[in-house]
């Protein structure tokens, strides 16, 4: 069987297509893995997990633009960190970040390391939830 430019052409086309197709099918299982804060390490850098914590405290950076978190989910504590572009993202809700103190909330980010501590910066403005 001789192969021609022609059927390379299909064949490329419906494996293209069949991985699309995957990709719609899995892409919405796929799930961030939930974590407690205990277990949290150094190893964990730049993964995505979901944390179910409570705010403890809340302050904001000298320049006003970024949020310094403290939650506590019961087996430690870390800093969450809020950028000007996520804080902005959660007052379109019509939320203020102070709203949220005392208040239990699922957070998803991504693990990152500052001056030799683990925190977490939050992926964007609809990953901060009360729950």
């Amino acid at each position: 069987m001789k192969i021609t430019d022609e059927k390379l052409l299909k064949m490329a086309l419906v494996t293209s297509l069949i991985g699309i197709i995957g990709l719609i099918i899995f892409t919405p299982s796929i799930e961030v893995k939930e974590v407690d804060i205990k277990d949290i390490n150094r190893g964990m850098i730049d993964e995505e997990v979901r944390i179910d914590c409570v705010i403890q405290d809340i302050s904001q950076s000298r320049s006003k633009s970024s949020y310094f978190l403290t939650i506590n989910d019961g087996t430690g504590q870390m800093q969450l960190i809020i950028f000007e572009s996520q804080a902005s993202q959660i007052q379109s809700r019509n939320f203020d970040i102070n709203d949220f103190k005392d208040k239990k909330v699922e957070v998803v980010g991504k693990i990152t390391e500052y001056n030799s501590q683990l925190e977490l910066i939050l992926s964007s403005g609809d990953s901060l939830k009360i729950i």
